[in-house]
């Protein structure tokens, strides 16, 4: 079994390795773990237990290139999320409240966001959420008149994709049909064999 230097050592390290610290700060941090798991050991309470402060501010976490997390200071992440969720086991919405982060500031890269956002205007993403919420906004509005819904006219009024399909698959119901009546032709019955002459 380890010994509780060991594990102290064990603790610091694996932080150590994602936190850079001077050999000083090792030294300390080494004797602070091992002082609390010598107290747990003893069934004692663990004393001067601090909050945890982010290793950077809120506002220097953001950077246009990267994010910082504000739990271990580990930095270089376009977004948060899931090392969040594979690193500490926090969602985002408690990170942002334990930190004071606006719910409305996305836990990414500024850049990221930004090509995201151009990402998604090029696709049209914006027309065509305006258009789904008109659809909705009439569709409650006829629930509350008792009128029928006007959302299947705005199907109907959509142009089909079918012809496009039909078109392709009209050749291969060619192939199908013909290959049936392939199938149904009749055998030719095997000829009896001729006796053979002796000489």
């Amino acid at each position: 079994m380890a010994t509780l230097v060991e594990i102290a050592a064990q603790l610091v390290s694996s932080h150590a390795s994602s936190t850079p610290m001077t050999s000083d700060e090792l030294l300390a941090e080494i004797a602070k773990v091992h002082a609390a798991l010598k107290n747990l050991e003893a069934g004692q309470a663990i004393e001067g237990v601090e909050e945890t402060r982010p290793s950077v501010s809120v506002k220097e976490a953001f950077k246009k290139n990267e994010v910082v997390c504000l739990i271990c200071g580990k930095g270089g992440f376009k977004t948060l999320a899931r090392h969040l969720s594979t690193a500490h086991q926090m969602k985002p919405g408690a990170y942002k409240k334990q930190y004071g982060i606006s719910s409305k500031q996305a836990l990414s890269a500024k850049s990221y966001s930004e090509a995201r956002r151009k990402m998604a205007q090029d696709r049209g993403l914006a027309d065509n959420l305006a258009k789904a919420r008109e659809v909705r906004m009439a569709n409650i509005e006829a629930k509350k008149e008792g009128v029928a819904k006007p959302a299947k006219a705005a199907k109907a009024a959509k142009p089909a994709k079918a012809p496009a399909n039909t078109t392709a698959k009209a050749p291969a119901a060619a192939k199908a049909a013909k290959a049936p009546k392939a199938a149904k032709a009749p055998k030719a019955a095997p000829k009896a064999a001729a006796p053979k002459a002796k000489k």
